[in-house]
This record gives C-alpha cells, structure tokens and sequence, in this order.
C-alpha cells in the first residue's frame, strides 16, 4: 500500500457525504422539472440547455468525483489522471454553457448568472485540471483541492437548482397568470 491510501481513506466519509447529496439532488432536479414541464415557458429547450443541464452536469462531477475517490487505488498517478480529465472536460463545457447563454432568447443573464454558471464552474473545474499535476509530490493538497471542487460544484448546483425553480414559479407563473 503507497503512502497516497492513507491520505486517501481519510477522505471517505467527506466524498459518501458529498456524493450521496450530489445523487439526491440529481434525483429531486428531474423531479421538479417534471413537475414544471406542464408549462415550459417560450425557447425553454435553448434556456434549458444553458440553465438546467448544467446543474445535472456540475451535480453528476461532484458524484463522479465521489465515486472516483472513494476506489482503492493503489497509487495517486491515476485518480489523479481521472479527476484532472474531469476538470478539463468541465472547463470546455464552461464554454459551451457560456455559448449556450448568450444565444438563448428567453431569459436575460444577470451578473449572478454569470458568476454561478460559468465563472465559478470554471474555477472549480480549473482546481480540478491543475491539481494532479501537484499530485504526486503533494498529495495532501491535492486532495484538500479536489474536495475545495466538488463541493464548490456541490453548492453551485443547490444554488442553480434553487434559482431555477424560483424562476419557474415565480416569475414563469406570473406570466402565465398575467396572460389569462
């Protein structure tokens, strides 16, 4: 067993607690969008596209990240590899997501939206892609980033979800009630 197991089995309950909540709230967001699918507002497919997914995209990271760190490695080099492809592929999705907002016709982003769609996304999953490559010589650290990431995107998730069901019922509403 590497000196990296160790540091890693310290970890287990941090990642059972943060996947765990990941996974439910993948489950409750489909949930909700199922609910408030009777009425999906003009162009909510390109809003969907740029609000919903994501937040399943960010909540499904921080499950993976869980999933990932909780395996028995025998060596860092690999979970490393893993999580800093997880942080690369989150980055290029940043700029998809950031595509996707400034095309979409039915809601205007604000700086909030900015900043928890894109902005902190893409720090978190920057942590994620730079961190293996102090992996080996600092374990420790690296490891205190990967669970600064996935429960960054945690909490980026609860506040998107949340945000877009207050949006739905507050404001999707009111326009429907105003059209009546």
């Amino acid at each position: 067993m590497s000196a990296f197991m160790p540091e890693l089995a310290e970890w287990g309950s941090f990642y059972v607690i943060v996947g765990a909540a990941a996974g439910a709230l993948i489950g409750l967001q489909f949930v909700v969008m199922t609910l408030l699918a009777d009425r999906p507002p003009i162009d909510a497919a390109a809003a969907g596209a740029a609000f919903a997914s994501p937040t399943i995209v960010h909540f499904g990271a921080a499950l993976l990240l869980s999933a990932l760190l909780n395996v028995p490695w025998h060596a860092i080099t690999i979970a490393a590899a893993l999580w800093g492809l997880v942080g690369f592929s989150g980055l290029a999705y940043a700029v998809v997501v950031a595509r996707r907002m400034q095309r979409q016709a039915a809601y205007r982003p604000g700086l909030e939206d900015w900043s928890f769609h894109i902005v902190l996304p893409s720090a978190a999953y920057a942590i994620l892609a730079l961190s293996p490559f102090a992996a080996p010589s600092h374990t420790r650290e690296a490891l205190f980033c990967v669970g600064t990431a996935a429960l960054l995107l945690l909490f980026i998730g609860i506040h998107n979800a949340w945000d877009s069901v207050i949006y739905h019922v507050l404001v999707s509403r009111e326009d429907t009630n105003s059209e009546r």
